[in-house]
């Protein structure tokens, strides 16, 4: 097959959709040499040098605003992708909307719902018809990719699609050195949040949690918090300025991937109090470096962590406080939790999740040739 793969969300700093669509990508074009392309648009964006050797694949690039082809795709359905990057069995998306083809298959990659269940959290732009378009384009879609089965059910009830359209491909653990060995949490680790600093992330009830903390003892561990910063910030980064913060919070910005072993071998405990999260894959790298982790019980975390890290409700800093207590008290609770979240981790690897991929493309093709 002939796969043209969109890797526009992986062109700048790789977030958790540019990671997961490297990642996915790769691991496929490794198991099928020669049939990937991957597709790039940008002004000012190119593909980093030795991408196209180093994953065996193919690269078309155009110098095309983003935001230009966005508009003309999405809006207009023109111009086919053919016109700009050639004749292929399968195009995919790793975004909800589909890329207008002639004749190839086309697969989308919805990763969450966030846009359809916070609605209040999304921009103008998105809430004017995002909604309608990602329901029309999942319903014409010949497959969807979704990284959870919380978001496979999500995107069956919620957009009506048949089941047996939507596969479930979920990240697999990074190969850090500490997923063969047993955990060593730091007695003096640092508490730590990864994640864009936006309003799904909920990162308002962690610092009022941390709060929580400061006022109650006096051995609490620096809050490091690691992730893209976004105008919906402002109002945390004044909070993080100001007393009782002010001097217990450090801001890293946005930590690349190759940085990111030594961040959480460094942590006491991750927490992600997201409200609604696809999968949560900071969750699956902390359990992969041995970092006990707390999250919420919304979206995928649930499905993500299973028996492996402590669940709580994100609407109650208190209940988030308490979780974390133990945790920085207690070097056995925290040996054990971070034990739990290891052998959690081993359970998602990339090869089962391009496995499943190439039965969504190949059923992909013969849907569409039906």
């Amino acid at each position: 097959m002939r796969i043209l793969a969109d890797y526009r969300p992986a062109l700048r700093e790789r977030t958790g959709v540019g990671e997961y669509l490297h990642h996915l990508v790769a691991t496929y074009a490794k198991a099928h040499a020669g049939e990937v392309t991957l597709f790039s648009s940008s002004w000012k964006d190119r593909p980093r040098p030795g991408l196209a050797a180093e994953l065996g694949v193919e690269v078309v690039d155009r110098r095309i605003p983003v935001q230009v082809l966005n508009l003309l795709w999405h809006r207009a359905g023109w111009p086919p992708v053919e016109s700009l990057a050639g004749d292929f069995d399968v195009v995919h998306a790793f975004h909800p909307l589909l890329i207008p083809a002639r004749r190839a298959a086309q697969v989308v990659t919805i990763h969450d719902l966030f846009f359809l269940n916070h609605p209040e959290s999304t921009s103008a732009e998105i809430r004017r018809d995002y909604p309608r378009l990602a329901s029309h384009h999942a319903r014409c879609a010949d497959a969807i990719i979704t990284p959870s089965h919380h978001v496979k059910r999500l995107v069956s009830e919620r957009l009506d699609v048949p089941a047996d359209r939507i596969y479930v491909c979920s990240p697999g653990a990074p190969s850090w050195r500490t997923l063969g060995h047993a955990p060593n949490v730091p007695l003096d680790g640092y508490l730590l949040f990864v994640g864009t600093l936006e309003p799904r992330k909920n990162l308002g009830a962690l610092l009022d949690a941390y709060t929580v903390l400061l006022r109650m003892r006096t051995n609490v561990p620096k809050l490091v918090i690691a992730g893209r910063s976004t105008p919906e910030a402002a109002r945390w980064l004044a909070q993080i300025a100001a007393p009782p913060l002010a001097g217990h919070v450090e801001l890293l910005g946005y930590v690349a991937e190759s940085e990111r072993e030594r961040l959480f071998a460094g942590a006491r405990a991750l927490i992600l109090p997201s409200l609604d999260e696809g999968f949560g894959l900071p969750v699956l790298e902390a359990m992969s470096a041995g970092v006990p982790v707390v999250v919420s019980n919304r979206g995928a975390l649930p499905e993500v962590v299973g028996t492996g890290g402590m669940i709580v409700d994100p609407a109650q800093p208190d209940d988030i406080a308490a979780a974390l207590v133990p945790l920085i008290d207690d070097a056995d609770v925290a040996m054990r939790w971070a034990a739990a979240g290891l052998e959690r981790a081993r359970a998602f690897n990339w090869d089962a999740a391009a496995a499943t991929l190439r039965r969504a493309y190949t059923e992909a093709v013969a849907r569409h040739a039906a």
